[in-house]
């Protein structure tokens, strides 16, 4: 009820001195059914609908179910029915490539018996080889001299005194060679630092502090072919 003195209150606001304060109405929380179809596999599916098919029949709170169950019945029959059909066709498709597999297999082995006679027979003529339907393996051309080292670069290792060198590799490169120096245009401060197989290298040991230039070239099974040095690549030393 407004009293005379209620601030903001006039005498014509259109407030009665007896008004009753509207009821606040309670909404209530509509649940709702949940299935997650998405996310069960095809037994999971059918063992659902079963359960619910078993737990709506003769509910006195579900009177007329719509589909019926008898319907929602017949369709679990025909997907259990579908399901296991699958599962015997994946079987089936399984054990079919099993056999693919092993009847390729003996086919290749005769095959490769089948070139070496060919290889032994030809006495190694091209000509005879392709006669028999088979192509003639080229020849390995020999690699020659290697080509340069190419885009060194060098960064900062995991310790102190270490510097990690990355490259191009080489095609036909047995190993590469590392050197380093503090002056790289006095050719007697070159020094060995190393070798390796892949084309990066961790360099250890190095002055921290030190300016150090770093180059590599590409090493061959024969040494007239080995590769030119690198351009030189610097860092200063962690």
């Amino acid at each position: 009820m407004a009293n005379y003195d209620a601030p903001g209150l006039t005498y014509d606001s259109g407030v009665f001195y007896d008004a009753v304060s509207a009821p606040q109405i309670e909404r209530k929380h509509m649940a709702k059914a949940k299935l997650s179809l998405g996310k069960l596999t095809p037994d999971e599916l059918v063992s659902l609908a079963n359960q619910i098919k078993t737990a709506m029949t003769g509910n006195a709170n579900f009177t007329t179910p719509n589909p019926t169950l008898t319907a929602v019945g017949t369709l679990i029959t025909t997907a259990t029915t579908k399901v296991a059909a699958q599962k015997a066709a994946a079987q089936t498709a399984k054990q079919a490539t099993a056999d693919r597999d092993a009847a390729l297999a003996e086919l290749g082995v005769a095959l490769i018996q089948l070139a070496s006679y060919v290889d032994n027979t030809s006495g190694g003529d091209a000509v005879k080889i392709e006669s028999a339907g088979m192509s003639v393996e080229a020849m390995a051309a020999p690699i020659g001299p290697l080509a340069q080292v190419g885009n060194l670069a060098l960064s900062a290792g995991d310790d102190e005194g270490e510097l990690d060198a990355a490259w191009d590799p080489v095609r036909g490169a047995n190993n590469y060679e590392l050197q380093t120096s503090t002056d790289p245009n006095v050719p007697a401060n070159w020094h060995l630092i190393g070798s390796c197989s892949k084309s990066k290298k961790t360099l250890t040991g190095l002055t921290a502090g030190a300016r150090t230039w770093v180059r590599v070239r590409a090493i061959a099974p024969k040494e007239e072919n080995n590769g030119a040095w690198s351009d030189p690549a610097v860092k200063t030393v962690p």
